[in-house]
């Protein structure tokens, strides 16, 4: 009786006194959790590096490029005085319109051939070829020359009283072309090295492209009949559509860029035959000793003008052809 009267009076003083309440424990992820302040610092901070290298390395060119097209400068090539867009309406003229034509042909006869014949080469490597892998590998290595050492490669070929190619010519009992001293041959010439040194990287873009082809699809095109050219039209090209598209647009840029191997071959001519833009930019700008910065400076947008509008045209006309996998 005493022992269960005294369980009774202290089950009874801990009904009527209860546990305190746990403390929660905070947790470390909710201590550090940023607030929106910090997370906007954060941000800034990792977008910081690339601002930097935005502004010294775009930006501020581009701004110093404006500013100097214009404003004439002295002997020595500082901006002297403003002159507005004088230099702009110089432009309208035979010679720079001369020079603009040179651009568009020598972008188009890189351009063109160049996406064909790397396609062409790739359409017929990855058919029953053997030694496949070892002509991927020729087909793809002029890729790895420089401008400057596939220029001087090529200025052997053309050389006119020992070069190779003459010498096939001789040999068929053709007459002999002056490759670079001609003013119908320069700038085909000059092509034809573009589209050599560019060969190989077409090569691996769309070698790469073939490669990401689903195999059921072949497959099933042989199924029905298809096979050869047909399949190649109708399957393997279509299907290469991004492919083709990233070298068109990329291909155009770096023509429109092109100087190495204008500079190493003709320098520009003969009479001006082979003076694309970024060659007439250079001769006004560094050439010769006439550091004439307003007028190259002028030039280089419109240059940059050209690349935009080009590059523009090809996403609004091209690119709606494309299929997307």
């Amino acid at each position: 009786m005493p022992t269960s009267t005294t369980e009774a009076v202290t089950g009874a003083d801990a009904a009527a006194d209860p546990a305190p309440p746990a403390r929660r424990r905070r947790t470390p992820s909710a201590d550090r959790a940023p607030g929106p302040r910090r997370e906007t610092l954060l941000a800034w901070g990792f977008l910081a590096p690339s601002i930097v290298v935005f502004t010294l390395f775009l930006l501020y060119p581009l701004g110093r490029t404006v500013y100097l097209s214009m404003h004439g400068n002295d002997i020595i090539g500082r901006p002297s005085r403003f002159v507005g867009l004088s230099h702009f309406q110089e432009m309208f003229s035979a010679d720079f319109g001369k020079v603009l034509v040179v651009t568009a042909l020598f972008t188009l006869g890189v351009v063109v051939p160049g996406a064909i014949g790397a396609l062409a080469v790739v359409l017929l490597l990855e058919s029953q070829v053997r030694a496949q892998r070892f002509f991927r590998s020729a087909f793809a290595l002029p890729f790895a020359f420089s401008v400057a050492s596939a220029s001087v490669i090529f200025a052997v070929f053309y050389n006119p009283a020992s070069g190779v190619l003459n010498g096939l010519l001789y040999q068929l009992g053709l007459g002999q072309v002056a490759w670079l001293t001609s003013t119908d041959m320069a700038l085909i010439s000059i092509c034809l090295t573009t589209v050599w040194m560019n060969l190989g990287y077409g090569v691996l873009i769309l070698a790469a492209g073939v490669g990401s082809i689903p195999r059921e699809v072949n497959e099933a095109a042989l199924l029905d009949g298809a096979s050869g050219v047909r399949r190649a039209w109708y399957i393997t090209v279509p299907l290469l559509g991004p492919q083709l598209f990233f070298l068109i647009v990329i291909s155009t840029i770096n023509a429109l860029q092109g100087f190495g191997q204008i500079h190493i071959l003709t320098q520009g001519g003969p009479v001006g035959s082979t003076t694309t833009l970024v060659y007439s930019i250079y001769q006004l700008a560094f050439a010769h000793g006439t550091s004439d910065f307003g007028r190259a400076s002028a030039q280089a947008l419109v240059l940059l003008l050209m690349v935009l509008i080009c590059t523009a045209v090809q996403f609004g006309v091209i690119e709606r052809k494309v299929h997307y996998s």
